[in-house]
């Protein structure tokens, strides 16, 4: 259970408990219509009330943000390791490996996904993932334990309450060294996973710095917008695709057998206790050994 509690001030008595349910607990207007009807999950000083009801200085108002059973009945957990980098009772922020996709795709058949895992985990039927990464992506994604947090962690994604940075290995060395891309994404139409570079397509822009110029260089990349398959191919559009990107680039398995792309850190501020977090992930080694033994990936 994920209870939120909220005392009471005198500045605040006498508002109805719909109010502070908004206001100070940040529920929203359709979690609370579904939230009102479950039995016991809107107390006041530990009595069940309606939304309507007044409120009085220093009552204790509560509420239970817990997930419903079997939120996402599609999704079949799976006892599969997981590398927790931080958690809480809202959070989980883990190290993704690769080779493995977040959700069951209608395309493979999945035996081991990140949802599943998780809903093993945390021994829940429901998945709330923050931040997506695609199957070949390695490194930091958070996940949130109830749809409420989820939420509000989607509230603050590309914003800078939610900061994403990555590691890139591309051909090439880009010129100018840093800079911005300002490329519009849209669908390819003639591919169910492709995206394309589409005048008409939706906004994103990349920051990149190369931190390491060379036949290969590694790429500091700082996503503005999150439009799937962004970095690729913003990265190929300009001429240096990621190393092994087998979509957007030349596909080179004895070079590395995924995209050369790691999420290196996460830094958000706590949707609940409202402290920053700030968490990485060390470069994995296939991106490692492309790069010389004494180089910083930091």
């Amino acid at each position: 259970m994920r209870l939120l509690t909220h005392t009471v001030t005198p500045q605040e008595a006498g508002l109805p408990v719909r109010t502070l349910l908004r206001r100070q607990l940040r529920i929203s207007g359709s979690f609370l219509a579904k939230l009102k009807w479950r039995p016991g999950a809107i107390t006041l000083n530990g009595v069940p009330v309606i939304v309507s009801a007044r409120t009085e200085a220093g009552d204790v108002l509560a509420a239970d943000v817990s997930d419903l059973p079997g939120e996402n009945p599609h999704i079949r957990p799976v006892a599969y390791p997981l590398d927790i980098l931080w958690e809480d009772e809202d959070l989980l922020l883990l190290n993704k490996p690769a080779g493995i996709a977040i959700h069951p795709s209608a395309l493979t058949e999945e035996t081991v996904t990140v949802a599943g895992a998780v809903c093993h985990y945390l021994r829940t039927g429901s998945f709330h993932c923050v931040n997506r990464l695609d199957r070949g992506t390695t490194g930091v994604m958070a996940v949130a334990k109830t749809g409420y947090i989820h939420r509000l962690c989607m509230e603050s994604l590309h914003t800078d309450s939610f900061l994403r940075e990555y590691r890139g290995i591309c051909l090439g060395a880009p010129q100018p060294s840093s800079g911005a891309i300002d490329l519009p994404i849209s669908r390819d139409p003639g591919s169910l996973l492709r995206r394309t570079v589409d005048p008409m397509g939706l906004p994103a822009r990349t920051l990149y710095e190369t931190l390491l110029p060379g036949e290969l260089s590694l790429l500091r990349l700082l996503p503005q917008t999150g439009r799937t398959h962004q970095l690729r191919l913003h990265l190929s559009a300009v001429g240096h695709p990621l190393a092994g990107d087998w979509l957007y680039g030349t596909e080179d398995p004895a070079l590395i057998p995924r995209p050369a792309l790691h999420s290196y850190r996460l830094r958000l501020l706590h949707p609940v206790t409202r402290r920053w977090l700030d968490v990485t992930a060390p470069l994995p080694e296939d991106m490692r050994r492309l790069l010389p033994p004494d180089c910083d990936p930091a």
